[in-house]
């Protein structure tokens, strides 16, 4: 045996193994739109789920990352744990898809032109021909994402050719044969080693797909294999129940235990099938016969196709014992706990998910936030110390919400790939702050009624009338925020800054009013420091709004990302004919309601007069 042989056999190995995990990152990169769909309408059909679990799986060519998808969308509570054991079953046959598609090892191309097109000595260098092509010439929107697949499958197929002629070259030594005969010998000693081998190499495709590459010696027997095939389901499930383990629920936990649970059970029916058939004499012809690429992968196909049939139905049973082995912890639970479970680690190799997992947080941080700013408007005229209580209590939850998709956010960045993926995160990381800033308003708001209840001071009914008419214009700002935001709407991000400008002029009005009323005694002097700070924090939501609706037209106009204050302080300035029709339709709507029409024909026009600049978005987050 030579020290070379064997690094070469290594070399093909790791060729083997970085070849596997492009592929399928890429695939999963481009298709996790689509996983996500799916597998989030999976019904209680069974069948259903796991005709889904065998395409999810033979499309990204990993029954582990199935699995632990399958179990952050558990977590998330997306899917229930009944729902997810039908997956779980389709993953385990769609991984075999992966052995058939190695077979190809086997084509014999004598005679035929056409063959040698599919053997993997051409296969890998087309392949990876048509990747570098891809990568390098950028032809359509995915093109270096689908170009990484084909350099992937290429990669695959020539750490297969490398490994393959590695273990031609020890079969003269004998070492192979000694081994797999002794595998032969002692089936218990060949299922350690497969558990073994998949569980250091975490996938059961490459155990397999090294098997089939060991095959080209032909050395290798049916007794000697199908027991470390056998093996290697129990180390695959073994390594996918400690990945769903970090930092998850009992009950995405759960599904890694079902997971082991159904491949026990699968290795128990194999053995002992194939030990009562094979004493029954029907495996004589197989039992001591060479097997190549292609009858490992029939075999592979067969135990777990047949085992999925038969397991399918008590499937129940394996749900009920991981009930048992994984209990439910007794804990007070927040109600945005289903959202923060939702921001799951395992969702980074699928964007689609990780990225809907921070937009319904950042969606139920703007409700919890709006929510306070209109219960504080209320505190102003009515101050109930429960409802203060309330406020805070909510702003502790937007803190840790805003706290956790941050975070999630900067783990989530080096994950991504794809341009527009990116530009999703950077508005959401953008608009996180300025959600979380809104309820930072809302709690100042509280705070200042709190203090005119405890000096006993009050506003005058003139003063509270004119407040209520700018409460109800931020309001309706509140309203087209949620909406830009909500739906990606630029038509509502258009009419928030007319409604900003109009904010910003009624402030004025309310601040010139406030004035004549404290010089006339009609306000009261103690309250003149309160009206003067509750201006401001008014002029901060209208100035956040703005903000939000900023960032969303620059995702829809990335062009506008390095000019965007300019372009909208020249709205501001006149000269857009539908700036100008919003504005002059918001302005006659509030203007209207002050009841004094005197005070729209002595406000200043907006051109004289311009709001202070909105505060700067937050910047986007680099990673590490």
């Amino acid at each position: 045996m030579d020290v070379f042989n064997v690094i070469s056999l290594l070399g093909g190995l790791a060729m083997f193994l970085y070849g596997m995990r492009l592929m399928g990152d890429s695939l999963k990169e481009n298709s996790s739109g689509t996983l996500k769909k799916a597998m989030s309408k999976v019904t209680n059909n069974p069948l259903k789920a796991f005709v889904l679990g065998v395409l999810v799986t033979a499309l990204i060519q990993s029954s582990t990352a199935t699995i632990v998808i399958t179990a952050g969308l558990v977590g998330a509570g997306i899917l229930t744990l009944h729902q997810s054991l039908g997956i779980i079953v389709g993953a385990n046959v769609g991984t075999t898809v992966t052995g058939q598609i190695i077979r190809l090892l086997d084509i014999n191309s004598s005679g035929s032109s056409v063959l040698r097109f599919f053997q993997p000595s051409t296969l890998a260098p087309i392949a990876l021909i048509i990747g570098i092509v891809l990568i390098m010439g950028s032809f359509f929107k995915n093109a270096r994402s689908v170009g990484n697949i084909a350099v992937g499958f290429g990669i695959l197929f020539s750490g297969l050719l490398n490994m393959t002629g590695a273990v031609n070259s020890l079969s003269q030594s004998g070492v192979i044969e000694t081994l797999f005969t002794g595998l032969g010998d002692n089936p218990f000693l060949g299922y350690l080693t497969g558990a073994g081998v998949a569980f250091t190499l975490q996938s059961s495709s490459a155990a397999v797909g090294i098997l089939q590459a060991f095959s080209a010696t032909g050395l290798l027997t049916f007794k000697s294999i199908y027991s470390v095939i056998v093996g290697i389901y129990l180390g695959d499930c073994v390594t996918t129940a400690i990945v769903i383990s970090i930092g998850s629920k009992a009950e995405a936990r759960r599904v890694g235990i079902v997971n082991i649970l159904f491949n026990l059970g699968k290795s128990a029916l194999v053995l002992l099938v194939v030990t009562i058939v094979h004493k029954l004499g029907l495996l004589n012809k197989l039992w001591d016969s060479t097997v190549n690429s292609g009858i490992i992968a029939n075999t592979n196909t067969v135990f777990n196709l047949g085992c999925a049939l038969t397991l399918l139905p008590l499937m129940t049973v394996f749900e009920k014992l991981s009930r048992k082995i994984v209990k439910d912890k007794p804990a007070k639970e927040s109600k945005y706990k289903a959202v923060t479970d939702a921001l799951n680690p395992v969702f980074f190799n699928t964007p689609a998910l990780a990225l809907q997992s921070c937009y319904k947080t950042l969606l139920a941080i703007f409700a919890a936030a709006r929510t306070n700013i209109e219960k504080s408007f209320h505190l102003l005229n009515e101050y109930d110390p429960a409802v203060h209580k309330e406020i805070l209590s909510e702003e502790d939850e937007i803190d840790r919400l805003t706290d956790r998709v941050s975070r999630y956010m900067v783990e989530f960045l080096p994950h991504l790939q794809i341009e527009n993926h990116v530009a999703i995160l950077n508005q959401y990381y953008k608009v996180t702050s300025e959600f979380e800033r809104l309820g930072d308003h809302a709690v100042n708001i509280a705070a200042y009624a709190s203090t005119m209840k405890k000096n006993n001071t009050a506003f005058s009914p003139a003063a509270v009338s004119e407040l209520a008419v700018l409460e109800s214009a931020l309001v309706q700002i509140l309203n087209e925020t949620e909406q830009t935001f909500k739906k990606r709407d630029v038509d509502a991000a258009a009419r928030i800054e007319p409604l900003v400008q109009v904010s910003a002029d009624l402030i004025t009005v309310l601040r010139r009013n406030h004035l004549k009323r404290m010089s006339t005694g009609e306000c009261n002097a103690y309250a003149d420091t309160t009206f003067t700070d509750l201006m401001v924090e008014f002029h901060r939501i209208a100035d956040v709004c703005s903000n939000v609706g900023i960032a969303t037209m620059v995702r829809v106009h990335p062009e506008l990302a390095d000019h965007e204050h300019l372009y909208f302080e020249r709205l501001h300035a006149g000269g857009d004919e539908s700036f100008d029709a919003l504005y002059s339709r918001a302005h006659q709507q509030y203007f209207s309601l002050l009841g004094k029409p005197e005070a729209a024909e002595e406000e200043e026009p907006k051109t004289e007069e311009q709001p202070a600049p909105p505060e700067q978005p937050a910047a986007a987050p680099q990673p590490s």
